[in-house]
């Protein structure tokens, strides 16, 4: 039996106000095998699907906190859904599932690991970017352009890679959606029931995602948008990139450039501190979502080869 990560401590489950009618429409299938809509687990998975959804639509998710905020709503949500595998009557529907390759069980196994895996790369990307503030804090110390330089191109090449993470969510979505589609065409009533908690809490998953990934990418593209190819232009780039006033930069450049220049780079450093601790903080939840489909993945393996 496969064996899964040790769970995280998590926040204690809200009730946001309903935003959607959406998360009741796959409940209207009700069984004896399965818990009904009044059981706590599945009225705890809908409030999570409420919660994820008002984060989504939020005004304000795109600042480093917000956008931790959705991943542990992510996190909460995977959490309460793994409680409902650990059900005798789901795991019963889900073992009735298998048996071919487009079976309920057998899809949410690809599926749940191309979340894993997306969000594996996500933590991967994120470690590359402390390295990269760590290494600007130096060239910021040192005047070094060159290593401005150098820096700005590993960051291009980190905004690219974590913009095409959505484009792979987006295939879970598309397949999950054909596998789905079989998973009810003569299925029971068991398990058309449970096919549609899983289809609303995969959609949650690859809307949130995406929002995450999206605008981490797009914050590193808005900085990489103003560093120029040529490392005599990195200077400036990461000036801008650091929020500098135009004036700020004029009084650099007067007789008093060197005073200026030195009162630029502590407010740099503090700025780039700041920015230490946003990705800190993306990486700490990225890993907590990583280990909450992972303990999904292994429960759905358990169920699949008891």
């Amino acid at each position: 039996m496969a064996t899964g990560f040790s769970r995280s401590v998590s926040l204690p489950n809200s009730n946001p106000p309903s935003c959607s009618g959406r998360s009741g429409k796959f409940f209207h299938v009700r069984s004896t095998s399965l818990p009904c809509r009044s059981h706590p687990l599945v009225s705890q998975i809908e409030d999570e699907l409420r919660a994820c959804r008002i984060w989504r639509w939020s005004t304000e998710p795109q600042s480093a906190a917000g956008l931790c905020a959705g991943m542990i709503r992510l996190e909460l949500l995977h959490l309460a859904l793994g409680d409902l595998l650990q059900l005798p009557q789901t795991r019963d529907a889900l073992r009735r599932s298998t048996g071919g390759p487009s079976s309920l069980s057998e899809s949410l196994l690809e599926d749940f690991l191309m979340f894993a895996d997306a969000y594996g790369s996500f933590r991967s990307a994120l470690v590359s970017l402390q390295e990269l503030q760590l290494a600007a804090q130096v060239a910021v110390r040192r005047r070094d352009k060159a290593c401005l330089a150098s820096v700005a191109r590993s960051l291009r090449k980190a905004e690219k890679e974590i913009a095409s993470l959505s484009s792979t969510l987006s295939k879970v979505s598309k397949s999950a959606d054909l596998a789905l589609a079989a998973a009810w065409s003569g299925s029971s009533a068991e398990d058309a029931e449970l096919a549609g908690i899983f289809t609303e809490v995969k959609a949650v998953t690859v809307s949130v995602s995406t929002a995450v990934f999206q605008a981490t990418a797009a914050s590193l593209a808005s900085t990489m948008t103003s560093v120029a190819s040529k490392s005599s232009a990195s200077w400036t780039a990461l000036k801008r990139r650091l929020a500098l006033t135009s004036s700020s930069m004029k009084r650099m450049n007067s007789s008093e450039g060197t005073d200026k220049e030195e009162a630029w780079a502590r407010t740099a450093s503090e700025k780039l501190d700041g920015l230490e601790e946003g990705i800190i903080g993306l990486e700490s939840g990225s890993e907590r979502v990583f280990r909450a489909l992972m303990n999904t993945r292994v429960s759905l393996l358990n169920i699949m080869t008891p």
